[in-house]
This record gives structure tokens, sequence and C-alpha cells, in this order.
């Protein structure tokens, strides 16, 4: 089943995920919610949307910006409404 960590701590993990660009998307429900912490940063690509980060916080220590999604993503990937993927170092694992 794939999973996300980060300092060794699982901080989602589902059977159930998408994969886009090589990045392995997991649902909102996933998520171990305890270790994030909503961010302001937004970025936007030309054929997905704006996408929106969280900080991921494990033990205290922050990594910022570290999962993002797309709320409203275009229709060309509206299979990634309501899934978040990683990056900054957080291993995906399947």
């Amino acid at each position: 089943m794939p999973r996300a960590l980060w300092k060794g701590t699982v901080i989602a993990e589902s059977d159930r995920y998408q994969i886009l660009e090589g990045n392995i998307y997991f649902p909102f429900e996933a998520l171990n919610l305890e270790h994030f912490q909503p961010s302001s940063t937004t970025s936007v690509c030309g054929w997905k949307g704006t996408a929106r980060y969280f900080n991921v916080v494990v033990d205290g220590d922050r990594n910022q910006d570290a999962a993002w999604y797309y709320p409203d993503p275009k229709p060309a990937c509206s299979n990634i409404k309501d899934y978040i993927a990683f990056w900054r170092g957080v291993r995906v694992e399947r």
C-alpha cells in the first residue's frame, strides 16, 4: 500500500491514489492530519490550475510547503481533485 513518510513518520497511506507527472497523489482521507499545517503559498500550472500547499510537521520540525494539492483543477486533470502530493524530502513508497 503506498505511503508517504517524513522523518520516519507515516503522514499518509492509502491503496487509493492517482499518478500524475510521476507523482503519487493521495486522497485527503489518507492523511494523518496532525502532521499538516495550512500554508499561504500558491503556485499556478497552466494545465492543472492553482496549487495550494501544506507544511508537514513531525516532532516539532516543519517542512515548509512539502505537500500540494489543486482544490479546483482544470478539466484535463480533474482526477486529482481532493488528492495531495509531496516533495521536499517526503519519501513516497509504493
